[in-house]
């Protein structure tokens, strides 16, 4: 008889990563199948643009409804913060800038809701971002100073006999932008969700074993909420830290500092 039939399936906290094929598509070598990441990507930012839609049809209202207070409020905090950071010459990127912390907030939001999915928690997707960023910023404080933006790679008022080695430091460092901002974001998504879904799973278990680890089970669950609630709060800080790191990152590009 194999034993094996009698093995129950246990369900890994990293399976809420998978990536699932809902339309296979393919154009020869490259697979462009829309996926569950695809889906809820697109979800994410059509509920964005039917808020800013609804919040912003015929110039909005004199008294603002509970909708267009929200498009108002982080239309005025993503303005203040790239003035502060960017200053006067930041604002023809302030869409771009806007763009990009609805969009990571959408979709670290959506994936909170049970049997969703984090598109944020693929590195794929973080590391697409910040890499297309890391390129656009560099094309900017080129096209903004031409190969004076190397000067970049020299802190001011250090020895030539040493500006060799700081200028290979300064390059490496410079690079890692592209990395550590996209992995920063993958890394927190994913962690924290793993977390809640072991914890969960864990007090599921008690709950189903019965007698006095179902009493115990309680403890659990109340750390699970706690978390959910610490997680919505990471899920919304997470958007704040990328989008001010892309403002950092473009004001050195812009002022050189």
């Amino acid at each position: 008889m194999n034993n094996s039939l009698f093995v129950p399936l246990i369900s890994s906290p990293l399976d809420q990563f998978a990536i699932n094929c809902l339309i296979p598509f393919r154009l020869g070598p490259f697979d462009i199948s829309f996926t569950n990441s695809s889906l809820f990507l697109i979800t994410g930012t059509g509920l964005v643009s039917i808020l800013i839609w609804f919040a912003t049809v015929k110039g909005g209202r004199l008294v603002p409804s509970i909708w267009q207070s929200i498009v108002e409020m982080t239309y005025d905090f993503i303005y203040d913060m790239v003035q502060n950071q960017v200053g006067p010459r930041g604002r023809p990127y302030f869409p771009f800038i806007f763009a990009i912390f609805v969009f990571i907030l959408s979709a670290n939001l959506i994936g909170m809701i049970p049997y969703s999915f984090t598109s944020t928690s693929h590195v794929v997707v973080t590391f697409g971002l910040s890499v297309s960023i890391f390129i656009g910023v560099t094309l900017i404080g080129i096209l903004t100073h031409g190969l004076h933006f190397l000067s970049f790679f020299l802190p001011a008022g250090a020895p030539l006999a040493l500006a060799p080695l700081l200028v290979v430091l300064e390059v490496v460092s410079y690079s890692f932008r592209a990395i550590s901002l996209g992995v920063r974001l993958f890394a927190n998504m994913m962690a924290g969700h793993t977390l809640v879904k072991i914890l969960s799973g864990f007090a599921w278990t008690m709950l189903s074993v019965g007698g006095i680890l179902a009493v115990g089970a309680l403890g659990p669950f109340l750390v699970v909420f706690a978390l959910t609630g610490l997680e919505l709060g990471v899920a919304s800080l997470q958007a704040y830290v990328f989008t001010i790191l892309t403002c950092i990152y473009l004001n050195d590009a812009i002022h050189l500092h």
